[in-house]
Protein backbone atom coordinates (compact mmCIF):
# COMPACT_ATOMS: atom_id res chain seq x y z
CA UNK A 1 0.00 0.00 0.00
CA UNK A 2 1.40 3.30 -0.88
CA UNK A 3 1.25 5.83 2.56
CA UNK A 4 -0.49 8.87 2.37
CA UNK A 5 0.23 11.89 4.49
CA UNK A 6 -1.66 14.72 6.45
CA UNK A 7 -0.89 18.08 5.85
CA UNK A 8 0.59 18.65 9.24
CA UNK A 9 3.15 15.89 8.24
CA UNK A 10 4.29 17.62 5.06
CA UNK A 11 4.70 20.86 6.37
CA UNK A 12 7.08 19.49 9.10
CA UNK A 13 9.02 17.64 6.35
CA UNK A 14 10.19 21.50 5.62
CA UNK A 15 11.41 22.14 9.11
CA UNK A 16 12.92 18.68 9.12
CA UNK A 17 14.62 19.33 5.98
CA UNK A 18 16.22 22.71 7.52
CA UNK A 19 16.84 22.17 10.60
CA UNK A 20 18.00 18.56 10.67
CA UNK A 21 19.40 18.37 7.49
CA UNK A 22 20.59 21.74 7.31
CA UNK A 23 18.64 22.25 3.88
CA UNK A 24 18.46 25.78 3.02
CA UNK A 25 14.70 26.45 2.60
CA UNK A 26 15.16 28.17 -0.96
CA UNK A 27 17.03 24.93 -2.27
CA UNK A 28 13.94 23.09 -1.11
CA UNK A 29 11.95 25.80 -3.34
CA UNK A 30 14.72 25.22 -6.13
CA UNK A 31 14.11 21.41 -6.12
CA UNK A 32 10.02 21.72 -5.92
CA UNK A 33 10.19 23.89 -8.77
CA UNK A 34 12.59 21.85 -10.66
CA UNK A 35 9.88 19.07 -10.24
CA UNK A 36 6.89 20.59 -11.46
CA UNK A 37 9.12 21.90 -14.69
CA UNK A 38 10.00 18.64 -15.45
CA UNK A 39 6.81 17.34 -15.32
CA UNK A 40 5.22 19.65 -17.25
CA UNK A 41 8.01 19.20 -19.74
CA UNK A 42 7.41 15.29 -19.28
CA UNK A 43 3.22 15.23 -20.10
CA UNK A 44 3.19 18.61 -22.61
CA UNK A 45 5.93 18.18 -24.36
CA UNK A 46 4.51 19.82 -27.50
CA UNK A 47 3.28 22.85 -25.25
CA UNK A 48 5.07 26.29 -26.40
CA UNK A 49 3.19 29.06 -24.49
CA UNK A 50 2.68 28.97 -20.83
CA UNK A 51 1.06 30.38 -18.28
CA UNK A 52 1.81 30.46 -14.49
CA UNK A 53 -0.72 32.42 -11.88
CA UNK A 54 1.42 32.75 -8.41
CA UNK A 55 0.09 33.89 -5.10
CA UNK A 56 1.91 35.61 -2.75
CA UNK A 57 2.81 32.47 -0.37
CA UNK A 58 5.42 30.01 -0.77
CA UNK A 59 3.48 28.33 -3.37
CA UNK A 60 3.29 31.33 -4.99
CA UNK A 61 7.42 31.50 -4.81
CA UNK A 62 7.03 27.50 -6.29
CA UNK A 63 5.74 29.45 -9.01
CA UNK A 64 7.75 32.06 -9.47
CA UNK A 65 10.71 29.84 -9.51
CA UNK A 66 8.92 27.27 -12.31
CA UNK A 67 8.17 30.40 -14.13
CA UNK A 68 11.87 30.71 -14.27
CA UNK A 69 13.14 27.10 -15.25
CA UNK A 70 10.35 27.40 -18.11
CA UNK A 71 11.73 31.02 -19.05
CA UNK A 72 15.39 30.19 -19.59
CA UNK A 73 14.22 26.01 -21.50
CA UNK A 74 12.84 28.55 -23.80
CA UNK A 75 9.10 28.65 -23.86
CA UNK A 76 6.44 31.87 -23.89
CA UNK A 77 5.75 32.23 -20.23
CA UNK A 78 2.99 34.45 -19.05
CA UNK A 79 3.11 35.18 -15.29
CA UNK A 80 0.88 37.02 -13.10
CA UNK A 81 0.91 37.64 -9.74
CA UNK A 82 -1.92 37.89 -7.61
CA UNK A 83 -0.67 40.12 -5.05
CA UNK A 84 1.27 43.10 -4.34
CA UNK A 85 5.20 42.87 -3.93
CA UNK A 86 5.04 44.56 -0.45
CA UNK A 87 3.63 41.20 0.37
CA UNK A 88 5.64 39.57 -0.45
CA UNK A 89 8.60 37.96 1.89
CA UNK A 90 11.52 35.22 2.14
CA UNK A 91 12.36 32.72 -0.33
CA UNK A 92 8.70 33.69 -1.85
CA UNK A 93 9.99 37.16 -2.47
CA UNK A 94 13.70 35.92 -4.00
CA UNK A 95 12.59 33.96 -6.60
CA UNK A 96 10.07 37.10 -7.44
CA UNK A 97 12.52 39.42 -7.78
CA UNK A 98 15.58 37.12 -10.05
CA UNK A 99 12.03 36.12 -12.42
CA UNK A 100 11.49 40.23 -12.35
CA UNK A 101 14.86 40.69 -13.10
CA UNK A 102 15.17 37.70 -16.05
CA UNK A 103 12.10 39.16 -17.82
CA UNK A 104 14.10 42.47 -18.22
CA UNK A 105 16.59 40.65 -20.61
CA UNK A 106 13.88 37.82 -21.97
CA UNK A 107 11.60 39.63 -24.05
CA UNK A 108 9.34 36.40 -25.46
CA UNK A 109 8.19 36.25 -21.70
CA UNK A 110 6.46 38.41 -19.32
CA UNK A 111 5.29 39.44 -15.79
CA UNK A 112 2.35 41.04 -14.63
CA UNK A 113 0.69 41.94 -11.56
CA UNK A 114 -3.27 40.88 -11.28
CA UNK A 115 -5.71 44.06 -11.21
CA UNK A 116 -8.46 43.04 -13.02
CA UNK A 117 -10.17 39.58 -14.80
CA UNK A 118 -9.23 41.48 -17.97
CA UNK A 119 -5.64 40.57 -17.19
CA UNK A 120 -6.35 36.70 -17.17
CA UNK A 121 -7.29 37.41 -20.40
CA UNK A 122 -3.56 36.64 -21.47
CA UNK A 123 -3.67 32.87 -20.82
CA UNK A 124 -5.83 32.01 -23.34
CA UNK A 125 -3.58 32.14 -25.97
CA UNK A 126 -1.77 29.52 -23.36
CA UNK A 127 -0.81 26.05 -23.99
CA UNK A 128 -0.60 25.27 -20.42
CA UNK A 129 -1.93 26.96 -17.11
CA UNK A 130 0.25 26.40 -14.05
CA UNK A 131 -1.39 27.04 -10.84
CA UNK A 132 0.66 28.27 -7.40
CA UNK A 133 -1.96 30.65 -6.54
CA UNK A 134 -2.73 29.11 -2.97
CA UNK A 135 -1.34 26.34 -0.54
CA UNK A 136 -2.20 23.99 2.09
CA UNK A 137 -3.24 26.72 4.10
CA UNK A 138 -6.66 27.28 2.47
CA UNK A 139 -9.26 26.80 4.93
CA UNK A 140 -13.25 27.93 4.61
CA UNK A 141 -14.84 29.86 2.01
CA UNK A 142 -12.17 31.68 -0.67
CA UNK A 143 -11.82 35.56 -0.54
CA UNK A 144 -11.73 38.22 -3.48
CA UNK A 145 -10.21 38.19 -5.59
CA UNK A 146 -9.30 34.51 -5.66
CA UNK A 147 -13.30 32.84 -6.09
CA UNK A 148 -13.46 34.74 -9.46
CA UNK A 149 -10.15 33.81 -10.67
CA UNK A 150 -10.58 30.32 -10.09
CA UNK A 151 -13.39 30.56 -11.55
CA UNK A 152 -12.63 32.18 -14.73
CA UNK A 153 -9.76 29.83 -15.21
CA UNK A 154 -11.72 26.72 -14.92
CA UNK A 155 -13.72 27.83 -17.69
CA UNK A 156 -10.98 27.92 -19.67
CA UNK A 157 -11.05 24.94 -21.91
CA UNK A 158 -6.98 24.86 -20.90
CA UNK A 159 -4.73 22.27 -19.25
CA UNK A 160 -3.76 22.98 -15.86
CA UNK A 161 -1.04 21.99 -13.55
CA UNK A 162 -1.44 22.84 -9.89
CA UNK A 163 1.64 22.80 -7.97
CA UNK A 164 1.47 20.69 -4.23
CA UNK A 165 -2.29 20.67 -4.76
CA UNK A 166 -4.88 22.55 -6.59
CA UNK A 167 -5.73 26.08 -5.10
CA UNK A 168 -9.01 26.23 -3.08
CA UNK A 169 -8.74 22.47 -1.75
CA UNK A 170 -8.63 22.35 2.12
CA UNK A 171 -6.33 19.40 2.38
CA UNK A 172 -7.18 18.73 5.78
CA UNK A 173 -10.57 17.15 4.91
CA UNK A 174 -10.33 17.23 0.64
CA UNK A 175 -12.95 19.57 0.60
CA UNK A 176 -13.59 23.33 -0.99
CA UNK A 177 -16.54 25.03 -2.91
CA UNK A 178 -14.23 26.68 -5.12
CA UNK A 179 -11.38 24.68 -6.62
CA UNK A 180 -8.83 24.50 -9.84
CA UNK A 181 -9.80 21.79 -12.02
CA UNK A 182 -6.54 20.60 -12.08
CA UNK A 183 -5.83 18.17 -15.27
CA UNK A 184 -1.78 17.42 -13.52
CA UNK A 185 -1.28 17.49 -9.72
CA UNK A 186 2.22 17.64 -8.62
CA UNK A 187 2.54 17.22 -5.00
CA UNK A 188 5.71 17.66 -3.11
CA UNK A 189 7.59 16.07 -0.64
CA UNK A 190 5.21 12.71 -0.74
CA UNK A 191 1.78 11.78 -1.49
CA UNK A 192 -1.07 13.80 0.61
CA UNK A 193 -4.46 11.98 1.44
CA UNK A 194 -6.74 14.90 0.62
CA UNK A 195 -5.93 14.55 -2.97
CA UNK A 196 -6.92 10.80 -3.36
CA UNK A 197 -10.79 11.13 -1.96
CA UNK A 198 -13.52 13.50 -1.86
CA UNK A 199 -13.27 17.09 -3.72
CA UNK A 200 -8.98 16.63 -3.89
CA UNK A 201 -9.68 13.38 -5.97
CA UNK A 202 -12.67 15.37 -7.98
CA UNK A 203 -10.07 18.38 -8.73
CA UNK A 204 -6.78 16.90 -8.68
CA UNK A 205 -6.50 14.81 -12.07
CA UNK A 206 -3.23 12.48 -12.28
CA UNK A 207 -1.46 12.86 -9.17
CA UNK A 208 2.42 12.57 -9.03
CA UNK A 209 5.04 13.21 -6.75
CA UNK A 210 7.80 15.65 -6.83
CA UNK A 211 10.65 15.91 -4.74
CA UNK A 212 11.64 18.87 -2.49
CA UNK A 213 15.15 17.04 -1.50
CA UNK A 214 15.15 15.33 1.36
CA UNK A 215 14.72 11.25 0.37
CA UNK A 216 12.34 9.11 2.29
CA UNK A 217 14.12 8.67 5.78
CA UNK A 218 11.68 11.72 7.38
CA UNK A 219 8.50 9.66 5.66
CA UNK A 220 9.82 6.28 6.61
CA UNK A 221 9.78 7.58 10.17
CA UNK A 222 5.97 9.11 10.50
CA UNK A 223 2.68 7.14 11.40
CA UNK A 224 0.10 6.67 9.48
CA UNK A 225 -3.66 5.71 8.87
CA UNK A 226 -4.28 6.49 5.09
CA UNK A 227 -3.29 4.72 2.22
CA UNK A 228 -3.78 4.23 -1.38
CA UNK A 229 -4.22 0.47 -2.10
CA UNK A 230 -2.60 -0.95 -5.07
CA UNK A 231 -2.58 -3.92 -7.41
CA UNK A 232 -0.04 -5.56 -5.41
CA UNK A 233 -2.76 -5.70 -2.31
CA UNK A 234 -5.77 -7.05 -4.07
CA UNK A 235 -3.48 -9.86 -5.59
CA UNK A 236 -1.92 -10.66 -2.06
CA UNK A 237 -5.77 -10.56 -0.63
CA UNK A 238 -6.85 -13.24 -3.40
CA UNK A 239 -8.67 -16.27 -1.42
CA UNK A 240 -6.15 -19.37 -1.55
CA UNK A 241 -7.67 -22.08 -3.38
CA UNK A 242 -5.87 -25.37 -1.63
CA UNK A 243 -5.51 -28.68 -3.59
CA UNK A 244 -7.86 -30.98 -1.54
CA UNK A 245 -10.69 -27.95 -1.44
CA UNK A 246 -14.43 -29.19 -2.13
CA UNK A 247 -17.55 -27.66 -2.47
CA UNK A 248 -18.17 -26.99 1.26
CA UNK A 249 -14.58 -25.69 2.44
CA UNK A 250 -15.01 -23.31 -0.56
CA UNK A 251 -17.37 -20.77 1.42
CA UNK A 252 -21.11 -21.64 1.99
CA UNK A 253 -22.89 -18.15 1.52
CA UNK A 254 -26.32 -17.79 1.96
CA UNK A 255 -27.84 -14.54 0.25
CA UNK A 256 -31.01 -12.98 1.46
CA UNK A 257 -32.11 -10.43 -0.93
CA UNK A 258 -34.89 -9.33 -3.34
CA UNK A 259 -38.41 -8.85 -2.84
CA UNK A 260 -41.19 -7.96 -5.38
CA UNK A 261 -40.24 -4.51 -6.32
CA UNK A 262 -35.92 -5.27 -6.63
CA UNK A 263 -35.89 -8.65 -7.67
CA UNK A 264 -32.44 -8.02 -10.02
CA UNK A 265 -30.62 -7.02 -6.88
CA UNK A 266 -31.05 -10.53 -5.22
CA UNK A 267 -29.63 -11.97 -9.20
CA UNK A 268 -26.49 -9.73 -9.02
CA UNK A 269 -25.39 -10.07 -6.28
CA UNK A 270 -26.15 -14.00 -6.21
CA UNK A 271 -24.61 -14.33 -9.79
CA UNK A 272 -21.25 -12.95 -8.15
CA UNK A 273 -20.88 -14.76 -5.24
CA UNK A 274 -20.86 -17.99 -7.90
CA UNK A 275 -18.41 -15.81 -10.35
CA UNK A 276 -15.88 -14.74 -7.31
CA UNK A 277 -15.48 -18.65 -6.60
CA UNK A 278 -17.98 -19.79 -3.91
CA UNK A 279 -17.92 -23.52 -3.42
CA UNK A 280 -22.02 -23.55 -2.01
CA UNK A 281 -24.60 -20.68 -2.09
CA UNK A 282 -28.19 -20.78 -0.84
CA UNK A 283 -30.44 -17.55 -2.27
CA UNK A 284 -33.53 -16.98 0.35
CA UNK A 285 -36.04 -14.79 -1.71
CA UNK A 286 -40.05 -14.30 -1.05
CA UNK A 287 -41.62 -17.63 -3.09
CA UNK A 288 -44.04 -15.00 -4.99
CA UNK A 289 -40.86 -13.32 -6.74
CA UNK A 290 -39.80 -16.80 -8.35
CA UNK A 291 -40.97 -16.04 -12.05
CA UNK A 292 -38.81 -12.85 -11.36
CA UNK A 293 -35.36 -14.40 -10.09
CA UNK A 294 -35.22 -17.80 -11.06
CA UNK A 295 -34.68 -17.23 -15.01
CA UNK A 296 -32.22 -14.87 -14.69
CA UNK A 297 -29.79 -16.75 -11.83
CA UNK A 298 -27.06 -19.11 -13.27
CA UNK A 299 -26.29 -22.01 -10.38
CA UNK A 300 -27.15 -21.25 -7.33
CA UNK A 301 -29.37 -23.11 -5.27
CA UNK A 302 -32.85 -21.88 -4.70
CA UNK A 303 -34.48 -21.38 -0.55
CA UNK A 304 -37.84 -19.52 -1.07
CA UNK A 305 -39.57 -18.38 1.60
CA UNK A 306 -43.39 -18.17 2.05
CA UNK A 307 -44.26 -14.74 2.13
CA UNK A 308 -48.12 -15.17 1.46
CA UNK A 309 -47.74 -12.76 -1.87
CA UNK A 310 -46.55 -10.33 0.23
CA UNK A 311 -43.22 -10.04 -1.56
CA UNK A 312 -41.27 -8.97 1.09
CA UNK A 313 -39.41 -10.71 4.25
CA UNK A 314 -40.53 -10.70 7.23
CA UNK A 315 -40.06 -11.75 10.75
CA UNK A 316 -42.39 -14.75 10.42
CA UNK A 317 -39.64 -16.45 7.73
CA UNK A 318 -36.68 -16.37 10.54
CA UNK A 319 -37.63 -19.53 11.47
CA UNK A 320 -37.66 -21.10 7.71
CA UNK A 321 -34.27 -19.65 7.55
CA UNK A 322 -32.72 -20.71 10.44
CA UNK A 323 -31.31 -23.56 9.42
CA UNK A 324 -29.44 -21.93 6.54
CA UNK A 325 -28.57 -19.11 8.51
CA UNK A 326 -26.86 -21.48 10.63
CA UNK A 327 -24.95 -23.42 7.91
CA UNK A 328 -23.43 -20.62 6.41
CA UNK A 329 -20.10 -19.10 6.80
CA UNK A 330 -20.88 -16.16 5.50
CA UNK A 331 -24.55 -14.37 5.01
CA UNK A 332 -24.73 -11.40 2.81
CA UNK A 333 -27.93 -9.44 3.23
CA UNK A 334 -29.42 -6.47 1.92
CA UNK A 335 -29.91 -6.35 -1.51
CA UNK A 336 -33.32 -5.49 -2.77
CA UNK A 337 -34.72 -6.59 0.09
CA UNK A 338 -37.23 -3.38 0.26
CA UNK A 339 -38.39 -0.82 3.26
CA UNK A 340 -41.18 -2.19 4.76
CA UNK A 341 -41.66 -2.51 9.08
CA UNK A 342 -41.44 -6.02 8.55
CA UNK A 343 -38.23 -6.65 6.58
CA UNK A 344 -36.71 -4.25 9.05
CA UNK A 345 -37.89 -6.50 11.94
CA UNK A 346 -36.51 -9.44 10.13
CA UNK A 347 -33.31 -7.81 9.64
CA UNK A 348 -32.83 -6.77 13.13
CA UNK A 349 -33.76 -10.44 14.62
CA UNK A 350 -31.42 -11.86 12.19
CA UNK A 351 -28.76 -9.75 13.12
CA UNK A 352 -29.27 -9.67 16.67
CA UNK A 353 -29.43 -14.05 16.98
CA UNK A 354 -26.34 -14.69 14.84
CA UNK A 355 -23.70 -13.35 17.24
CA UNK A 356 -20.04 -12.83 15.86
CA UNK A 357 -21.56 -15.13 12.37
CA UNK A 358 -19.82 -13.10 8.89
CA UNK A 359 -21.93 -10.78 7.57
CA UNK A 360 -21.96 -8.25 4.43
CA UNK A 361 -24.47 -5.42 5.56
CA UNK A 362 -25.79 -3.71 1.94
CA UNK A 363 -28.45 -1.48 0.29
CA UNK A 364 -31.76 -2.08 2.16
CA UNK A 365 -30.13 -3.83 5.46
CA UNK A 366 -28.16 -0.97 5.86
CA UNK A 367 -31.68 1.33 5.81
CA UNK A 368 -33.02 -1.45 8.25
CA UNK A 369 -29.48 -0.87 10.82
CA UNK A 370 -30.80 3.14 10.44
CA UNK A 371 -34.06 2.98 12.09
CA UNK A 372 -33.23 0.79 14.65
CA UNK A 373 -31.42 0.83 18.15
CA UNK A 374 -27.90 0.27 16.72
CA UNK A 375 -26.03 -0.22 19.96
CA UNK A 376 -27.64 -3.20 20.41
CA UNK A 377 -26.36 -5.22 17.51
CA UNK A 378 -23.33 -6.61 17.46
CA UNK A 379 -21.19 -5.81 14.22
CA UNK A 380 -18.24 -8.09 14.89
CA UNK A 381 -16.71 -9.66 11.54
CA UNK A 382 -19.27 -8.08 9.81
CA UNK A 383 -18.81 -5.60 6.89
CA UNK A 384 -21.03 -3.03 5.68
CA UNK A 385 -21.27 -1.55 1.92
CA UNK A 386 -22.96 2.12 2.16
CA UNK A 387 -22.91 4.75 -0.32
CA UNK A 388 -22.40 8.22 0.87
CA UNK A 389 -26.42 8.53 1.36
CA UNK A 390 -26.92 5.33 2.95
CA UNK A 391 -24.46 5.92 5.54
CA UNK A 392 -24.82 9.57 6.05
CA UNK A 393 -28.63 8.48 7.04
CA UNK A 394 -27.28 5.75 9.22
CA UNK A 395 -25.12 7.75 11.55
CA UNK A 396 -27.80 10.50 11.50
CA UNK A 397 -25.99 13.07 9.82
CA UNK A 398 -26.16 14.74 6.10
CA UNK A 399 -24.23 14.17 3.09
CA UNK A 400 -22.85 17.09 3.40
CA UNK A 401 -21.85 17.07 6.75
CA UNK A 402 -20.09 13.33 5.78
CA UNK A 403 -18.08 14.49 2.91
CA UNK A 404 -17.05 17.65 5.10
CA UNK A 405 -15.31 14.95 6.97
CA UNK A 406 -15.47 11.77 5.32
CA UNK A 407 -12.51 9.96 7.08
CA UNK A 408 -12.70 11.12 10.36
CA UNK A 409 -16.61 9.78 10.64
CA UNK A 410 -15.94 6.69 8.93
CA UNK A 411 -12.92 5.97 11.77
CA UNK A 412 -15.39 6.74 14.21
CA UNK A 413 -18.25 4.66 13.38
CA UNK A 414 -15.51 1.29 12.85
CA UNK A 415 -14.04 1.84 16.20
CA UNK A 416 -17.26 1.92 17.37
CA UNK A 417 -18.70 -1.20 16.11
CA UNK A 418 -15.51 -2.89 15.72
CA UNK A 419 -16.70 -3.57 12.11
CA UNK A 420 -15.34 -3.16 8.78
CA UNK A 421 -17.13 -0.03 6.39
CA UNK A 422 -16.74 0.15 2.86
CA UNK A 423 -17.93 3.42 1.40
CA UNK A 424 -18.58 3.27 -1.81
CA UNK A 425 -18.03 5.89 -4.08
CA UNK A 426 -15.73 7.86 -5.99
CA UNK A 427 -13.31 6.36 -4.77
CA UNK A 428 -14.32 3.28 -2.49
CA UNK A 429 -12.43 4.06 0.86
CA UNK A 430 -12.25 0.96 3.23
CA UNK A 431 -12.34 1.20 7.14
CA UNK A 432 -10.38 -1.21 9.52
CA UNK A 433 -11.76 -1.43 12.31
CA UNK A 434 -8.42 -0.42 13.79
CA UNK A 435 -9.44 2.98 12.48
CA UNK A 436 -6.95 2.51 8.52
CA UNK A 437 -8.79 4.33 5.95
CA UNK A 438 -7.84 2.32 2.67
CA UNK A 439 -8.52 4.23 -0.50
CA UNK A 440 -8.67 2.20 -3.58
CA UNK A 441 -6.82 3.25 -6.41
CA UNK A 442 -9.11 1.66 -9.52
CA UNK A 443 -12.17 2.73 -11.02
CA UNK A 444 -14.52 5.05 -13.76
CA UNK A 445 -17.19 6.85 -14.19
CA UNK A 446 -19.01 3.78 -15.92
CA UNK A 447 -19.47 2.09 -12.79
CA UNK A 448 -21.80 4.76 -11.51
CA UNK A 449 -24.69 2.82 -12.10
CA UNK A 450 -28.08 0.78 -10.84
CA UNK A 451 -26.28 -2.73 -9.65
CA UNK A 452 -22.79 -2.21 -9.29
CA UNK A 453 -22.68 -2.09 -5.93
CA UNK A 454 -24.88 -5.38 -5.88
CA UNK A 455 -22.12 -6.92 -8.09
CA UNK A 456 -19.40 -5.96 -5.11
CA UNK A 457 -21.34 -6.83 -2.19
CA UNK A 458 -20.79 -10.55 -4.32
CA UNK A 459 -17.71 -10.63 -4.57
CA UNK A 460 -16.65 -9.40 -0.94
CA UNK A 461 -18.87 -12.17 -0.24
CA UNK A 462 -17.70 -14.75 -2.64
CA UNK A 463 -14.28 -13.69 -1.22
CA UNK A 464 -14.59 -13.26 2.52
CA UNK A 465 -16.81 -16.38 3.00
CA UNK A 466 -13.50 -18.91 2.37
CA UNK A 467 -10.51 -16.30 3.06
CA UNK A 468 -9.03 -17.03 6.08
CA UNK A 469 -8.35 -12.75 6.68
CA UNK A 470 -11.31 -10.95 6.25
CA UNK A 471 -9.55 -7.48 5.70
CA UNK A 472 -7.82 -8.81 2.90
CA UNK A 473 -10.29 -10.47 1.12
CA UNK A 474 -12.45 -7.05 1.36
CA UNK A 475 -9.51 -5.31 -0.05
CA UNK A 476 -9.37 -7.62 -2.93
CA UNK A 477 -12.75 -7.60 -3.65
CA UNK A 478 -13.11 -4.09 -3.95
CA UNK A 479 -10.39 -3.18 -6.23
CA UNK A 480 -10.32 -6.33 -8.36
CA UNK A 481 -14.25 -5.08 -9.03
CA UNK A 482 -13.00 -1.39 -10.18
CA UNK A 483 -10.27 -3.22 -12.33
CA UNK A 484 -12.79 -5.26 -13.89
CA UNK A 485 -14.23 -2.38 -14.74
CA UNK A 486 -11.33 -0.86 -15.96
CA UNK A 487 -10.31 -3.40 -18.29
CA UNK A 488 -13.47 -3.02 -19.98
CA UNK A 489 -12.77 0.35 -21.11
CA UNK A 490 -10.62 -1.14 -23.72
CA UNK A 491 -13.23 -2.60 -25.43
CA UNK A 492 -16.43 -0.51 -24.18
CA UNK A 493 -16.72 3.34 -23.23
CA UNK A 494 -17.40 4.66 -19.86
CA UNK A 495 -21.33 4.85 -21.72
CA UNK A 496 -21.53 1.04 -21.90
CA UNK A 497 -20.25 -0.40 -18.99
CA UNK A 498 -23.08 -2.04 -16.97
CA UNK A 499 -23.10 -4.20 -13.70
CA UNK A 500 -23.52 -7.53 -15.44
CA UNK A 501 -20.67 -6.98 -17.41
CA UNK A 502 -18.51 -5.78 -14.31
CA UNK A 503 -19.34 -9.38 -12.87
CA UNK A 504 -18.92 -11.35 -15.93
CA UNK A 505 -15.41 -9.79 -16.55
CA UNK A 506 -14.10 -10.56 -13.10
CA UNK A 507 -11.88 -13.64 -14.43
CA UNK A 508 -10.33 -11.39 -16.19
CA UNK A 509 -9.39 -9.24 -13.25
CA UNK A 510 -8.34 -11.78 -11.64
CA UNK A 511 -5.98 -13.10 -14.16
CA UNK A 512 -4.32 -9.52 -15.05
CA UNK A 513 -3.40 -9.32 -11.64
CA UNK A 514 -1.65 -13.13 -11.79
CA UNK A 515 -0.03 -12.28 -14.75
CA UNK A 516 1.61 -9.14 -12.98
CA UNK A 517 2.50 -10.59 -10.25
CA UNK A 518 3.47 -14.62 -10.76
Amino acid sequence: MIPLFNTEQVRSADKYAIEKLKIPSIALMENASLSVFNFIKEYYSSAVNLGVISGKGNNGGDGFATARHLVNAGYNVTVIFVGKEADLKGDALTNYIVLKNLLKIKSHSKLKIYKSQKDLSEFRKCDVIVDAILGTGTKGELRAPYKSIITYLNDLNIPKVAVDLPSGLNLDIASGSTIINADLTVTLADFKSGLFYGKGYEYSGKVVKGSIGIGSEYFDGQSVSEYLVEPEDAFAGLPVKEKTLHKYSNGKVLVIAGSGSYPGAAVLTTNSVLKAGNGALFLAYPKSVRSLVVPKLDEAILYPYEDDGTEQLRKDNISELKNKIDWADLISIGPGLGRANGTIEAVETILKKTGNKRFVIDADAIYALSKIELNKINLKNKVLTPHHAEFAQLIGISVAELQNDLLNYGRDFVRKHVCTLVLKGAPTIIFTKNGDALINSAGNVGMAKFGTGDVLTGIIAGFSAVSTNFEDSIISAVYLHSLSADLLLDEFTEFGITPTLIMENLHNAINFLRKSFI
